[in-house]
């Protein structure tokens, strides 16, 4: 399969190489960005509004940039937003190197990093979908998962850890080189005319096309509200993770970027074996499954202090990642049509990445005030309760295409 996709379909492959740089960058800047905040300061809401401020653009313009994503050129919107991305790391690199980094300065470039990212990530996923056949779409998202999983959580953080701790500018202006790559494959590819659009409407108008398309599709409902719990609640966990690390595992620096590597290890397995589950048990039950794992994960996480069963018990949530990610994504794309897949995506990257951006922001609250371990205890009862209330319809879950 994988010699078949990169082999029958060169643009794939450019976008996949594209991904393999993007998250090495991103998982480097994943451990070196609370390490530099947590070097200016310990208070746990202090280091969640980090979290919160790359990830608040979500809040405030996923949607429109949903609906810019299927009225503009794709491949153009990747390149100039990456191109910027890039610029604006690595001034924040020159910055850090002279010792004048500040908390606004880095919550400033963390939300232009974030704006940028509600425009190339919703076009790439809308772009992605062109590049290969409907029934490759499973298997195919199942390797960029894998691709995530490798850079963001395996060889990412132990390298940006490194990096910071020879230079804390280092990991920043690697990140800037990342998106200069992305910049150039992402240009190669080829990329179909446009339609014509036969009625000139506002961006509002094609925002309510979107959700109301969203709306009359009762799976793709149960989907979007599960990954609006399950960001919500979770990512209010990971907001303080650096801090989880250090004061319940008593890792720190390069610890730190190992623990965070562990799930990577679990979510290579489970793109290896995506496909046989696909096509074993199903959508559904892999769906239902997943939410399963999720629930124990977090409580299981409070329970323990010993670094090396939490890291055991992370490989197991990678798994679930990767398998759950590829499912509801394959799924997702499959059903959505093609000049609707900017704006249907936006409303999942709404509900994924905006709730993540308020969890952090409430996860680090509930941290400062009521102790390091409730955020992790509320999204294990979240998570449960939304499993509990999902589980009938997400047996009912299936593509249309």
């Amino acid at each position: 399969m994988p010699a078949r996709l990169f082999r029958d379909h060169p643009d794939y492959l450019r976008l996949w190489w594209a991904a393999a740089a993007t998250n090495l960058g991103d998982g480097a800047l994943l451990a070196a960005g609370p390490l530099l905040v947590a070097s200016l300061t310990k208070d746990p809401a202090a280091v969640a509004s980090a979290v919160f401020a790359q990830q608040l653009p979500w809040l405030l313009f996923a949607l429109t940039s949903g609906a810019l994503a299927d009225r503009l050129p794709r491949r153009t919107l990747i390149v100039v937003v990456n191109a910027t991305r890039a610029g604006v790391l690595a001034a924040l690199a020159a910055v850090v190197a002279f010792d004048a980094d500040r908390l606004w300065l880095i919550y400033l470039v963390l939300f232009l990093l974030g704006t940028g990212e509600t425009l190339a990530d919703t076009a790439y996923g809308a772009l992605f979908v062109e590049t290969v056949p409907k029934d490759l779409l499973g298997r195919a998202n199942a390797r960029l998962t894998l691709t995530f999983t490798l850079g963001n959580q395996l060889a990412g953080p132990p390298l940006g850890a490194v990096l910071f701790a020879v230079g804390a500018a280092l990991p920043l202006g690697f990140h800037a080189v990342a998106y200069a790559v992305t910049v150039v494959l992402v240009a190669k590819v080829a990329v179909s005319p446009p339609l014509p659009d036969p009625e000139p409407s506002t961006l509002r108008a094609d925002v309510r096309e979107g959700l109301r398309w969203l709306w009359h599709n009762p799976s793709m409902r149960v989907l979007a509200l599960c990954v609006l719990v399950m960001n919500l609640t979770g990512v209010g966990a990971f907001a303080v993770w650096v801090l989880y690390a250090e004061q319940r595992l008593g890792l720190t620096g390069f610890g730190f970027g190992l623990f965070v590597a562990a799930g990577a290890v679990g979510g290579i397995t489970g793109s290896w074996v995506y496909g046989r589950l696909e096509q074993r048990f199903g959508h559904g039950v892999l769906l239902r499954a997943g939410l399963v794992v999720e629930a124990f994960t977090y409580p299981v996480l409070a329970l323990t202090r010993d670094p090396w069963f939490a890291g055991a018990v992370m490989a197991v949530f990678g798994v679930h990642a990767v398998v759950w990610g590829s499912v509801a994504t394959t799924v997702r794309q499959r059903s959505t049509p093609t000049e609707l897949l900017g704006r249907v995506g936006s409303v999942y990257q709404l509900a994924s990445v905006g709730g993540a951006a308020l969890g952090a922001l409430l996860g680090g609250v509930l941290a400062r005030w009521t102790g390091l371990l409730t955020p992790f205890w509320v999204a294990g009862g979240a998570v449960a309760a939304m499993t509990a209330l999902a589980w009938r319809r997400l047996r009912e879950v299936t593509p249309v295409g």
